[in-house]
């Protein structure tokens, strides 16, 4: 019987799962499409229904399920199995270990961008890397740490929380409650406020024609497409939303000296356009400090797979420290 992992990479409007070997190889994937906003009981039979069948599977293609992992998009507590905080899920202290106990398997639980740093480092991007930060770009600035080849989650499980780290003291606003976080100015949120005040204050940007001439069909695309035609506004907001994320990264060199930053999430499918410019950055200011290795500043190669993978890794590594 060939011993699986259980990887599950939970959001707000979909449920991934895999079947994951100890070399991080997807067996089988499924999904389920879920709505959160209809409270935490439908939810979470969303996932039981999900693991059942995965472990059923598992069971009829000559495996046996040895753990299951979890990656969470909030703040879990990864001592007791507890979400204590999802705003996306809209959960609030759920005890998915216990829910769960009847399927008698060891269950594991970290943030979503801890489990996807995992992932990277075991099988992606940073593959024999020691010491790695991961960014995941999307509506908010997601943030995972591996030091000495060992994920960092902090107490609790609470830490790394990468893009609640303030770089402009009383700032704009962010959705934590804090003013001038790192992901209210690099976050694909920022990205699009930046592109939109742009096009207000340019009303001859090439911008407005890539719209349709209607901001609110503006995307995290938009500035990219049009900087890379030669629109000056364009690239105006380009400048800036790296100047901020590159200033971001900067702290995270200062901070942690890693061998590798990693870029995940929606923006990083600008792939070697946004980080040759973030590299440029970075080196103009010796990458945080100088005499100091510079980092290699990667994205991310698992892509929609990171998730699951990385939560079936921390189950298994999880389970054999038990071992």
């Amino acid at each position: 019987m060939e011993p699986l992992f259980i990887g599950v990479d939970v959001g707000g409007m979909s449920i991934k799962g895999a079947l994951v070997t100890d070399h991080g190889e997807i067996r089988y994937k499924s999904h389920k499409k879920t709505d959160a906003s209809q409270g935490p009981g439908s939810f979470l039979k969303d996932i039981k229904d999900l693991l059942l069948e995965m472990i059923e599977f598992a069971k009829n293609h000559d495996g046996v399920v040895k753990a299951i992992g979890f990656g969470i998009p909030g703040v879990v507590n990864n001592k007791k199995g507890t979400i204590d905080y999802a705003a996306n899920l809209y959960m609030e202290d759920i005890n998915l270990v216990q829910y769960l106990s009847d399927l008698k398997l060891p269950i594991y639980l970290s943030n979503d961008a801890n489990v996807a740093c995992l992932a990277e480092v075991r099988y992606g991007a940073a593959k024999n890397y020691k010491n790695v930060v991961l960014l995941t770009l999307g509506t908010g600035i997601g943030g995972g740490i591996v030091i000495d080849d060992k994920l960092f989650e902090g107490c609790e499980g609470k830490g790394a929380e990468l893009g609640h780290t303030v770089i402009v003291v009383d700032g704009e606003p962010c959705g934590c409650g804090r003013r001038g976080c790192f992901e209210a100015y690099a976050s694909a949120s920022a990205l699009l406020r930046y592109t939109r005040d742009e096009m207000i204050n340019n009303q001859n940007s090439l911008m407005w024609k890539y719209c349709k001439g209607n901001i609110e069909n503006v995307d995290g695309k938009t500035s990219f497409e049009c900087a890379k035609k030669g629109d000056i506004s364009a690239n105006f907001v380009i400048n800036m939303y790296v100047k901020y994320l590159s200033e971001g990264i900067l702290n995270m060199c200062n901070i942690f000296r890693p061998e590798g930053v990693l870029l995940g999430g929606g923006l990083s499918n600008q792939d070697e356009y946004l980080v040759s410019k973030v590299r440029a950055y970075c080196a103009e200011k010796n990458y945080g400090y100088k005499h100091c290795p510079a980092p290699d500043i990667l994205i991310c190669k698992l892509k929609n797979d990171a998730g699951v993978i990385g939560a079936a890794t921390l189950a298994m590594e999880e389970l054999n420290s038990k071992e």
